[in-house]
């Protein structure tokens, strides 16, 4: 499903109708906390002052917002400057604060909207939001069906061979596991012999193989490796037993932590392996003549201040860039 949204000069709303039906377990423990008579807002974090940061959770988001720029608006490709919009693709909506259902359960709201709004803000374009699972991400930006993946996408070294990248936040993993758990995960031989859930196709599917495969090597169990394609499943099987800990992207393994108290993280690593500080990007297909206008559009947010106010009304401060980068050093490929 998508929706074309105007990218407003004042603040305004991106409706998402969402055509997936989600037996909703945790987020949402999130929409289900949401009080409707206050605006569907909640106490999300601390910050340094110790003051309770709300997050709003309704479908009205009175997003960030900021100016179009005709000088970077022009490196935009022809074809989508006379389309006159941007079509940004992202995952289904299950993880907070990266791409999660607002309390009416329909729009999808988080950082990573937000970011794609600024984009195409700066760009002067619509924004058309299609949102569909992990796996049609990358087969969608393959035949050209959408522009720009803006979905807590990992530079790695192989995506690099088929898709053009424009950073714009650290990328940390984290081992979530039962709030009782009386382990940590300091290095590949913790996870030996455990149970850990993860999503295929996955930087953190990479480095949890990796890790397999080095304990194996020196004489330790295999981790057993088990795969979920989203959170109310992978949930579920920690609240009952069956995973020691789930491997995910730390947003959102720290967010739900914290918001539930039901897990907590065992385990904070790079999302590109021990020799690389992994960052998240704008992705889009390599030489289609895109990334150099994200990119522009990118360090305009950040130097205008527009980014920052985003990643601080998500609690994601501590994973900003100082700059947008084009193509950086990736995770490494598994073979």
């Amino acid at each position: 499903m998508n929706v074309v949204v105007r990218p407003p000069r004042a603040r305004a709303t991106a409706r998402l109708p969402v055509a997936l039906a989600l037996a909703v377990a945790l987020p949402l423990a999130l929409a289900g906390c949401a009080d409707p008579e206050d605006g569907g807002t909640e106490p999300a974090s601390e910050n340094a002052g110790g003051q309770a940061q709300e997050v709003n959770l309704s479908p009205d988001q009175d997003r960030v917002t900021t100016e179009a720029v005709p000088e970077i608006a022009a490196l935009v490709p022809e074809e989508i400057r006379e389309r006159g919009t941007l079509e940004v693709v992202s995952t289904s909506g299950t993880v907070p604060p990266l791409s999660f259902y607002a309390t009416d359960d329909e729009t999808v709201i988080g950082v990573e909207t937000d970011i794609a709004s600024l984009v195409a803000d700066v760009l002067d374009l619509e924004v058309t939001y299609h949102v569909v699972d992990w796996a049609n991400i990358f087969v969608g930006l393959d035949s050209g069906r959408y522009d720009v993946g803006f979905s807590n996408i990992t530079v790695t070294e192989e995506r690099k061979e088929k898709y053009d990248f424009a950073t714009y936040r650290l990328d940390n993993i984290a081992f979530e596991a039962r709030a009782d758990a009386d382990w940590t995960v300091t290095g590949p031989e913790d996870v030996a012999g455990r149970s850990i859930g993860v999503t295929s196709g996955t930087n953190q599917e990479a480095i949890l193989i990796s890790w397999s495969e080095q304990n194996e090597a020196a004489g330790l169990e295999p981790t057993d490796i088990r795969y979920f394609q989203n959170s109310t499943d992978y949930y579920l099987a920690l609240s009952s037993g069956r995973l020691d800990a789930y491997l995910g992207p730390s947003p959102s393994t720290a967010y739900h932590a914290r918001v539930t108290g039901e897990t907590r993280i065992v385990g904070t690593f790079s999302g590109a392996g021990d020799d690389i500080q992994g960052e998240i990007a704008a992705t889009t297909l390599r030489d289609n003549g895109l990334v150099e206008a994200l990119h522009a559009a990118l360090n305009e947010a950040i130097e205008n201040g527009s980014y920052g106010e985003v990643l601080a009304r998500w609690g994601l401060s501590d994973e900003a860039v100082e700059a947008s980068e084009i193509n950086p050093p990736g995770l490494p490929p598994t073979d």
